[in-house]
């Protein structure tokens, strides 16, 4: 078979990655000379730890296989399994993450609750004062500013693969697509079109399935210089337990009660996330914003947060934030749903909405989309 994708972020490129490993050939079409949505601009985490229990637990452990299968093929998306480390300062907070250890798939996420000394022989550049910090085995890391281009290249030498950038597709067609090219637009044939077009949802997409079932997320983000040395795991603050469903329960309930959130991160909405590059930089965040229309700039107040923050948890000051930026994604409104996907026409399917799970999930929920459409 031929199969069209359209979006050329980490959702699309998994989508053609699958199709490629099925026997299939691929024609990936995107609007932009390359990904500038939120597969570029995001923390490169393959984050297990905070998965809700269930489904979405099981899709992010298959998709942390998976990731690490791609890698080996593909060594330039800078897989590392360095797992991550969600530094306690309180007891409120070390009471999440004890109730954490105890769930019945504690186990599956590589959960372990560390002492202080542990933590710093796990990961000696965090010198500052906390308690306690809860490890995650499985979480991972790649590189997201150059995942999609080598996972590209390593898909153009199967001789199956044809990647069209600066192109944006105006019609479906029961043989394919036209897109924007040309006095009548080129067209591409197929035999199945996916869309994976990510927090665009206007133009086509809307002609063909109308309203779609997911909001827009706002966040801010930034990237430091080198840290001068290597920080060994991902590592978040335990603000990051109100914001992922794996922690819900009695002991969060408390911490919201006792530990409210200061003024500038429950505004924002924000929690500590920090990974380093290849290049021994930090990339920070985040913040969380759901009310549309959403600004056009980027606000100081959460990056001075973010500063203080990592640099009380490394013990020194943050390196120099040499850029900052805000992006947005798509996440599905059903709670229950890890994407939405759905027929757009009998050769034509729609796959948005992953959210903050995009990176992490994107090669299950392809694989996932794949065996749906019998490829």
């Amino acid at each position: 078979m031929r199969i069209l994708i359209v979006g050329g972020g980490v959702l699309g490129t998994m989508h053609a990655w699958q199709a490629i490993h099925r026997g299939h050939d691929v024609v990936h079409l995107e609007r932009e000379p390359e990904a500038r949505g939120a597969s570029v601009r995001n923390f490169g985490l393959v984050w297990v730890s905070g998965r809700a229990a269930g489904p979405e637990l099981t899709t992010a452990l298959r998709a942390r296989e998976l990731w690490q299968a791609i890698a080996e093929q593909t060594p330039a998306l800078g897989f590392r399994a360095n797992g991550s480390l969600t530094v306690l300062r309180t007891e409120a907070e070390r009471a999440v993450a004890e109730a954490a250890t105890t769930n019945a798939d504690a186990a599956e996420r590589g959960f372990k609750l560390l002492t202080p000394a542990e933590t710093r022989r796990l990961n000696p550049a965090l010198r500052g004062d906390f308690m306690a910090a809860l490890w995650c085995e499985r979480d991972a890391a790649v590189e997201p500013r150059t995942a999609q281009p080598a996972l590209r290249a390593s898909l153009r030498k199967t001789g199956r693969y044809t990647w069209l950038p600066s192109r944006e597709v105006r019609t479906l067609t029961k043989t394919g697509v036209t897109d924007d090219h040309g006095d009548h637009g080129d067209h591409h044939e197929g035999d199945v079109t996916i869309f994976c077009t990510g927090a665009w949802l206007t133009g086509l997409v809307r002609e063909l399935a109308g309203e779609v079932p997911v909001r827009r997320v706002r966040l801010q983000m930034a990237q430091t210089e080198p840290l001068g040395e290597t920080l060994t795991t991902s590592v978040a603050d335990a603000d990051s337990f109100r914001y992922y469903p794996a922690f819900r329960g009695d002991a969060l309930a408390e911490l919201g009660r006792t530990q409210p959130q200061g003024d500038v991160a429950a505004a924002h909405k924000m929690q500590l996330l920090m990974v380093q590059r290849l290049d021994g930089s930090l990339t920070i965040g985040d913040t969380h914003e759901y009310d549309q229309p959403f600004g056009f700039d980027v606000t100081e107040d959460p990056y001075e947060h973010l500063a203080e923050v990592a640099g009380a948890l490394l013990g020194r000051p943050l390196p120099r934030i040499r850029r900052r930026w805000a992006g947005v994604y798509a996440q599905a409104l059903d709670p229950a749903a890890i994407v939405h996907r759905e027929r757009l026409a009998d050769n034509a399917f729609l796959v948005t909405g992953p959210g903050g799970r995009g990176m992490t999930c994107s090669p299950a929920i392809a694989a996932d989309t794949a065996r749906e459409l019998g490829l």
